[in-house]
């Protein structure tokens, strides 16, 4: 299978060479047939891979059916990124810069969907690029959640993800008994085109627009996040045993009279990891982490593994958990609850006091954990010495403070070899028993937090580096180099506040990590980290050993976490197949075969997770922000952009100035050093500067949250009327009309703009 897969690699990179050459001219298929010396039999399966590579927009097939490739035919392959305003940009999957499409030039893609855009313009000398899109090459979205609206005759949804334009035309026989006002899931029957909306069917109704819980559900469904567990799976859950049998013990390492806890947040149900420590008569510690054996439970194959892998991972929400496997799991026989007997794979370590790991046992093991600590009671007995709290665990305080020292000793290692950093402060939603937002707090990481970071860190390496020199089928968690022009632009922006990154063309994250070195503590030190992190790849599943730029790690996989994310059951699988001798070479062509779409998979689920989880906190955020219309804040500007900045408060809380607001002066935006400069007054706004600004509107659907700048010595009475959402100016029977004209295409084309201010407008 493996060879098979290679071999179609080879022919689509030596089809694509062959195209890209100078003397290429685009060919039909018999012509590129005899061109390539394909015989008569096997032309069948050339031009079976012509059609998939074509699918995938890595060549095109013109009208005349002829064969090309498209950066030589003046046109671009990608992802289609849509704007509320009305306009878009096709991110290209070679990495190029983005290419600006008009509003009259989106032809019926909708936002996420892989396209080909002809180009238009471009600008010698200058970066921008505008174009059209000819061709839907794979469409994003199958359903869509939205607000419903109707009338007697027909029924309209407004898509609640503001990139989505447009309304989806509902008949009248398709409703499926939604009424005006309610979230629904839409599946389209048909896809929009030049200037006709789509069309679609109600397959669920998930509530009124302010019912409780219906917010963070229609988010849920936006993303195709699976919220209900099948039959069968919920069947094998119930089947598995509640309790750790003697039979269940057998050929494992028996650890339970090790003195371990697991240290975690307050309302953690799912715990993976357990910890253990203990100070060696030569000096050096050995630390002990063990992790659930989520994989004696969870066979391959099972209706447990395909749900788990479907999920990829759990996502957390404010007001709840959707978890990768059944509570019966998730929170009881897997979760490594203290006092009851568990089964987990231990990795022991020899760790000197440079933080070198000198020695290492990886086995299966059968461990008791003595204590289940949180983070807020180990950092009070470290750092604010709570006798209470020390005589409570007593037992456990001498290893706490172990724990400490050699978790500062390996962050330590970690900074020398050029690891990088962030600081990032998490924000904390609290919300009441109806999913309301009460209160948002500045989540602070603390020594207690670092103690598990640094000990599954060194963990996930040393298991990493084991099964990589075995050289054994696994799944890797990489981090590739940064792209070399989003570095020059970084130390651009860098050395406008003084900085300099060392070596961009070609950079070590050493050199990254002296940066966030250097703007510790100043004002700027947010932004900057968050340019940087932007300036990053992102973080990824794969097969292919390449290792994390982030971590500065040779090896890296995730190991530690087999509850909640399918990456790590997955390679416990393949570990206890090799430590017990099954990893035959069957198992291993298996293995080769299933690990590309897997780590595919896994990696999408856990993209759709992150966006779901940002999507749902952002929306708490504005509910929370509605009732203090009106009010002042001090903030900090956190972004610049062409339209404006955006200003971050104490609460984590970040709102948009608009640049039509700023009537002091005319602005104009400094794209090199990220700054607006007052063309008459030379006042700067940069990154990091403290402002105060008043909230003057708040529309939770779209999460946008809106602020004016104010003075000290502004009068009151000048400030404008706040204003609580956008409120219709039209009325209902205009709307409805426009929207007919739309469905049927009657209404002439939008005049596209001409030119952009940045991928996320205005």
């Amino acid at each position: 299978m493996e060879m098979e897969l290679e071999m179609m690699e080879e022919r689509k990179q030596r089809i694509l060479a062959f195209m890209r050459e100078q003397s290429y001219k685009p060919l039909k298929f018999s012509e590129l047939a005899v061109v390539l010396d394909v015989p008569k039999e096997d032309r069948p399966a050339l031009q079976e891979l012509l059609d998939e590579m074509a699918k995938d927009g890595l060549i095109i097939k013109t009208r005349k059916e002829r064969y090309g490739v498209p950066d030589r035919m003046g046109l671009i392959a990608g992802r289609f990124q849509g704007n509320p305003r009305g306009f878009g940009f096709v991110l290209p999957d070679m990495g190029e810069d983005d290419v600006f499409i008009p509003a009259n030039a989106i032809n019926g893609a909708m936002h996420g969907d892989r396209v080909i855009a002809r180009l238009h313009k471009s600008i010698p000398g200058e970066k921008h690029r505008e174009g059209e899109i000819i061709q839907i090459i794979e469409r994003a979205n199958k359903t869509v959640v939205g607000k419903f609206d109707k009338s007697d005759h027909f029924g309209f949804v407004t898509p609640d993800h503001t990139r989505l334009i447009g309304d989806i035309y509902i008949p009248k026989d398709y409703m499926n008994g939604a009424q005006k006002g309610q979230k629904v899931v839409v599946e389209i029957t048909k896809w929009p085109e030049a200037n006709r909306n789509a069309e679609g069917r109600i397959i669920e109704v998930l509530g009124d627009e302010n019912e409780a819980g219906v917010d963070v559900m229609s988010i849920i469904r936006a993303y195709n996040i699976p919220y209900e567990f099948p039959e069968e799976v919920i069947n094998e859950a119930k089947a598995v045993p509640d309790k750790v049998s003697e039979e269940d013990t057998k050929n494992r390492r028996d650890l339970r009279r090790l003195r371990m806890v697991t240290i975690d947040g307050e309302d953690a149900r799912d715990l993976d990891d357990a910890v253990s420590i203990e100070e060696l008569p030569n000096g050096n510690y050995r630390l002990g982490v063990h992790i659930a054996d989520v994989t004696n439970y969870v066979k391959e194959g099972s209706a447990l593994d395909t749900e788990a892998l479907r999920r990829g991972t759990s996502v957390y929400f404010p007001d709840r958990v959707i978890p990768m496997l059944p509570k019966e799991l998730s929170n009881n026989i897997c979760s490594l609850n203290a006092k009851v007997d568990r089964l987990a794979f231990s990795v022991m370590m020899e760790i000197d006091g440079q933080g070198n790991v000198v020695d290492y046992e990886i086995f299966e093991s059968v461990i008791n954990v003595n204590e289940r600590m949180t983070y807020t009671n180990v950092y009070k007995i470290l750092e604010e010495n709570d006798e209470e709290l020390k005589e409570r665990y007593k037992d456990h305080v001498k290893d706490f403070e172990d724990m400490k020292k050699l978790a500062l000793i390996l962050k330590e290692r970690r900074r020398r070899r050029g690891s990088v950093d962030f600081d990032f402060d998490e924000a904390k939603v609290i919300v009441d028993e109806n999913g309301k937002t009460v209160d948002i707090k500045r989540y602070k990481m603390t020594i207690a937090n670092n103690i598990i970071e640094e000990f599954m860190l060194l963990c996930n390496e040393v298991v990493s580096e084991h099964f990589y020199w075995i050289g054994v089928p696994f799944v890797y968690r990489i981090h590739e180099d940064p792209d070399p022009e989003k570095m020059e632009t970084l130390n651009n922006i860098l050395g406008s506040y003084g900085y300099k990154l060392k070596g961009y063309r070609d950079v070590h994250p050493r050199a990254l990590q002296e940066v966030l070195t250097q703007i510790k503590g100043k004002p700027e030190e947010k932004a900057i980290e968050m340019i940087m992190l932007r300036s990053l790849q992102k973080a990824r599943y794969s097969d292919i050993h390449v290792w994390h730029f982030g971590l500065a790690a040779e090896y890296y996989s995730h190991f530690t976490s087999p509850i909640r994310r399918y990456p790590d059951l997955i390679i416990h699988r393949i570990m206890k197949e090799q430590i017990n001798g099954q990893l035959n070479e069957k198992r291993i062509e298996h293995y080769k075969s299933i690990l590309p779409d897997v780590t595919k998979q896994c990696s999408d689920r856990e993209k759709a997770a992150e966006d779901a989880e940002r999507d749902c906190i952002d929306l708490k955020k504005a509910e929370f922000m509605v009732d203090k219309v009106g009010e002042q804040f001090e903030g900090i500007i956190s972004g610049i952009t062409g339209f404006g900045m955006f200003v971050e408060l104490e609460n984590t809380v970040e709102g948009l100035v608009r640049l039509s607001s700023m009537d002091d002066d005319y602005y104009n935006y400094d794209e090199k050093s990220l700054c607006l400069i007052g063309e008459r007054t030379r006042k700067v706004y940069r990154i990091g500067d403290k402002v105060n600004v008043q909230l003057i509107k708040v529309t939770p659907e779209s999460r946008q949250i809106d602020f004016i700048l104010i003075d000290e010595d502004d009068d009151e009475s000048d400030n404008p009327e706040p204003v609580i959402r956008e409120s219709g100016k039209r009325r209902e029977d205009d709307i409805e009309k426009e929207r007919i004209l739309m469905n049927i295409g009657a209404r002439g084309k939008a005049k596209g703009k001409k030119k952009s201010t940045g991928k996320n407008g205005g």
